[in-house]
């Protein structure tokens, strides 16, 4: 079961948190990072007696900027390392992070932030080979070794790529776009300081992310990561394991991932991902997704999978369709994989089921045999007049209700666009004059009887559409927003524990 506690085994407890990027941290640098403001925030969990912190995924990204399309499966995100840090570890010096920029405070430029962050990175890579700290010198080395698996791929595949002009990975030269294994040490002599400097740069990641982890640990704070169900095509992933996909002889995808129209797009959604070779996956039982999962469960205590629905069965798009409608379902491996999974890795799976979207009973049923929590949207319960399954007086308890996550407007946004009958029925449902919306479903989702309730830090601040973290279906503006430091001030601390203590909530899970 999701929730049991090992020390108290209490699986009844009622508990709260908040949706909040990395990214969208405060910090000087242009950019949500690892340093102290994120101590802030975890502290700003604790004050208002928060139980989770859910981010979305956390690895490198790509063209879009999205997190959802990443580099690697197992790598982190090189732009959240904070430069703080690296002075703490006499990599950088205070005169390296001076510059000229002038960071916006509530939007990220990511074209700014990437050129600054990675001169920053250059700079203590180099000063770490000219460091005499043993100690850094070791866990360096250590890390190196115990992640050798996923990490010198990941390395070999980010310096080929610049050598390579930031081509995609099948536009390579042929011996490295299909390489052998003597291929690779021929490229990795060739390359041998980039190489380094990308295994330096996740090195760094892993020690500011692990720190951050266990400060929240220790202070009863459990993080709720988020891993996509599918894998960019342009990743270390695909690149160094192209069997475990539906490629072509020329490495080419011959069908992609998306989902057909739904609440967020009349022409569904074309994601662009290769779909899995699951008759590959099932001959080695599933080992690359145990890694995986293993892998994020190190970094996260709790994981989302997003479109949870794909692993019973997977809208394919025929490659080179320019929307997603002309697909069709195909089946998934459903409980192959997932008994495979508890086999490896126990039956108390710490996993959220995103079970948004078109859902069958089948899919459900996958759901359920796991005893997995699936997801409310609040939102969503008044979107028609008709009774639904997203109304809370419908939920069961194995839920996670959320008033939005990071793919649906603010709930300021939202309220002030939609029509007057579904805004009646908001008023009337919650008994509410809907002055202060944002409070209105912030208050719905915690007296709701679902297990645990997540709200964006948006809807905390009560941000409008401004503040919105993504637009599907779109490709610009999006995963830009931050908050500033003085928004978390003591009225909106209070007004959040006094809340999570009314409807029971401040049970942390970590005693």
């Amino acid at each position: 079961m999701l929730l049991k506690d090992t020390n108290t085994e209490n699986i009844n407890e009622r508990i709260s948190g908040v949706l909040l990027h990395p990214t969208s941290l405060p910090s000087p640098y242009g950019i949500g990072d690892l340093g102290y403001l994120a101590y802030h925030f975890i502290d700003f969990l604790i004050e208002s007696k928060q139980s989770l912190w859910q981010i979305l995924p956390i690895g490198p990204t790509g063209f879009g900027d999205s997190p959802y399309q990443s580099f690697s499966s197992f790598a982190g995100q090189p732009l959240i390392i904070s430069p703080d840090k690296l002075i703490e570890e006499n990599l950088l010096d205070y005169e390296d992070i001076n510059n000229s920029h002038s960071f916006h405070s509530h939007k990220i430029d990511y074209g700014l932030v990437i050129n600054y962050k990675f001169s920053l990175l250059k700079k203590a890579y180099s000063n770490f080979n000219k460091s005499s700290n043993n100690i850094l010198i070791k866990e360096y080395e250590l890390f190196c070794n115990n992640n050798k698996q996923w990490l010198d791929d990941y390395a070999l595949f980010m310096a080929c790529k610049d050598y390579f002009g930031g081509k995609v990975w099948s536009e390579w030269d042929t011996t490295i776009a299909n390489p052998t294994q003597e291929s690779k040490d021929l490229w990795r002599e060739k390359l041998y300081t980039e190489v380094n400097y990308y295994k330096f740069i996740q090195y760094i990641f892993y020690k500011q992310w692990t720190d951050l982890k266990n400060y929240a640990n220790k202070n009863g704070i459990k993080i709720i990561g988020d891993i996509p169900i599918f894998v960019s095509y342009d990743s270390s992933d695909v690149w160094a394991n192209r069997e475990l996909f539906s490629l072509d002889s020329n490495g080419y995808p011959t069908d992609v991932a998306g989902v057909p129209p739904d609440y967020f797009s009349e022409s569904g959604q074309l994601w662009g991902n290769p779909l899995y070779n699951w008759a590959i996956h099932k001959k080695t039982n599933y080992k690359w997704w145990i890694s995986r999962l293993s892998h994020n469960l190190q970094l996260v205590d709790i994981i989302r999978i997003d479109h949870f629905r794909g692993f019973e069965s997977y809208w394919s798009i025929p490659y080179g369709n320019k929307t997603a409608i002309n697909g069709t379902w195909k089946k998934g491996p459903s409980n192959d994989l997932f008994d495979a999974i508890c086999h490896s890795l126990g039956n108390d799976l710490p996993i959220i089921a995103e079970d948004l979207g078109i859902i069958t009973d089948e899919v459900k049923k996958l759901r359920d045999d796991y005893n997995l929590p699936g997801m409310k949207i609040l939102q969503f319960a008044f979107e028609d007049m008709k009774d639904n399954d997203f109304l809370p007086h419908n939920y069961t308890f194995n839920t996670i209700c959320y008033s939005g996550t990071h793919d649906n407007d603010t709930t300021v946004g939202w309220y002030q666009k939609v029509d007057e009958n579904k805004k009646d029925k908001v008023r009337r449902y919650m008994n509410t004059d809907a002055n202060n919306i944002s409070w209105d479903f912030i208050r719905t989702c915690f007296s709701s009887v679902s297990q645990m309730a997540i709200v964006p830090l948006q809807d905390i601040l009560s941000l409008d559409t401004n503040a919105r973290m993504n637009l599907p279906g779109t490709s610009m503006g999006n995963w830009q927003w931050r908050y500033t430091e003085d928004m978390l001030n003591n009225n909106i601390i209070h007004r959040l524990k006094q809340i999570t203590i009314l409807f029971g909530r401040n049970q942390s899970m970590l005693k």
